[in-house]
């Protein structure tokens, strides 16, 4: 392989200041880049791992951020997903995003990774992951199947 993974992923926000807070506050974020010039979009970089960052783009009038579909009719990009660094930081990041009202907290199985899906201050539905420290190697499980290791406080989806 001639890739070691992703950079940057470049999201459009109308509101940066709200934004930045929300990947700050919940994930540890830190802001490398706060770039503002008259006549041209406001710019944030959000180093959001040791090599991967938001490239964070504030342009008055456009209204792209709002955009919302359903997953799968959201155009060629659908959703990003961010990697915790370990188990521990993932059940941290997960309470963070359930304060804030981003995220219910249901933990996926999907065999190698465990995943919790939330909605950014923009409405973008997005995704958390880490590697699953219960995984069996070669068993992969489908979207929704409850994570053993957090279902005693996850939320009960079987109402909804």
């Amino acid at each position: 392989m001639l890739t070691d993974g992703f950079n940057h992923v470049a999201v459009l926000t109308g509101d940066m200041d709200r934004f930045v807070d929300f990947y700050v506050t919940t994930f540890g974020a830190e802001v490398t880049v706060d770039h503002v010039e008259e006549g041209r979009p406001r710019f944030c970089i959000l180093s959001v791992g040791p090599v991967a960052e938001l490239n964070v783009f504030q342009i008055e009038g456009s209204q792209e951020h709002t955009r919302q579909t359903p997953m799968f009719g959201r155009g060629r990009l659908d959703h990003l997903a961010l990697r915790a660094a370990d188990i521990e930081s993932f059940g941290e990041i997960r309470n963070r995003l359930r304060d804030a009202g981003a995220s219910d907290g249901h933990v996926s199985d999907f065999g190698p990774i465990l995943s919790v899906f939330y909605r950014d201050p923009d409405g973008l539905e997005s995704e958390l992951v880490v590697a699953n420290p219960d995984a069996i190697p070669g068993v992969h499980k489908g979207p929704g199947t409850p994570s053993a290791r957090f279902a005693h406080d996850m939320p009960d989806l079987r109402s909804k």
